[in-house]
């Protein structure tokens, strides 16, 4: 399959599924591998004839919407926004917590792929957050709509490229090895939920301290979903609590409730009127 005709075929479909082509220029091969296969699985002799089908057989329409997951996930992926929920964010949290006799500090990672996220945000919280708030714990609820990553995820096994940007002093402390795998350790496992569920239709109950949707929404939906993704989404993010979307994802310009807390971190706190 010719790579310009698959860029006509996912610039004719994204749209459909109300999705941005942008935000698929770079990733493109991801999915046009797995078009191609699908082609060959269909036993149709170019991506033509596969369009002519998805219009006859619309039902085919959700097997695409799995090609379009992109599940790129790394340890610590993008440091500057982790050194500040390491630094600044979480401590606050957990200082906010102690200061009004709560127990426990709720997150949500959306969109968590592998896991890779959650564990992250879990570790630093042990590692440096909660030495210093004793008493107050981390739940994380961490949700995809892939059962197969999310399996993964529960297994908490890596290879070496998932940690290149994770901390090197940390390594040794948080992971154990199996063969050429990388094993987050059993403590770090702690109170961590895996839930599937696709944002788009179904989010987690409760009220959050802080949310991840970083990659996701504000990356691949079109505007429209955006605003209306967002619109559930802060109804579960307590008043002067944080969301956390990609560095390069201004959320939807018709939001006047967020305050980005640094800039380009896409750091945000939810204002409290």
């Amino acid at each position: 399959m010719e790579d310009a005709d698959c860029v006509e075929f996912l610039q004719w479909l994204l749209p459909k599924l109300q999705m941005r082509w942008p935000a698929f220029r770079k990733v493109r091969r991801q999915v046009c591998k797995r078009v191609g296969r699908r082609l060959a699985d269909l036993g149709l002799p170019d991506v033509a004839a596969y369009q002519e089908w998805v219009v006859l057989h619309p039902e085919e329409l959700e097997i695409l919407d799995g090609f379009c997951r992109i599940t790129i996930s790394r340890f610590y992926r993008d440091r500057s926004v982790f050194d500040h929920l390491r630094h600044e964010i979480l401590p606050e949290l957990a200082e906010n917590a102690r200061a009004k006799g709560q127990r426990e500090v709720w997150c949500w990672s959306a969109g968590c792929a592998s896991g890779e996220e959650p564990y992250t945000v879990n570790i630093i919280w042990k590692r440096t957050v909660s030495p210093k708030a004793p008493g107050v714990k981390l739940k994380i609820i961490a949700t995809d709509s892939d059962s197969q990553m999310l399996d993964r995820a529960g297994q908490g096994r890596y290879a070496g490229s998932s940690l290149k940007d994770f901390p090197r002093e940390w390594l040794a402390g948080c992971f154990g090895r199996v063969e050429s795998e990388y094993t987050v350790r059993p403590e770090y496992r702690l109170e961590i939920e895996w839930c599937r569920q696709d944002i788009r239709e179904e989010m987690p109950h409760g009220v959050f301290d802080l949310i991840l949707c970083r990659h996701l929404a504000f990356t691949y939906f079109d505007q429209a979903l955006q605003v209306k993704t967002l619109g559930e989404i802060l109804p579960r993010l307590r008043p002067g609590g944080v969301l956390v979307i990609g560095k390069q994802e201004p959320p939807p310009t018709s939001v006047s409730r967020l305050v980005e807390c640094k800039p380009r971190t896409g750091i945000f706190r939810k204002l409290d009127y």
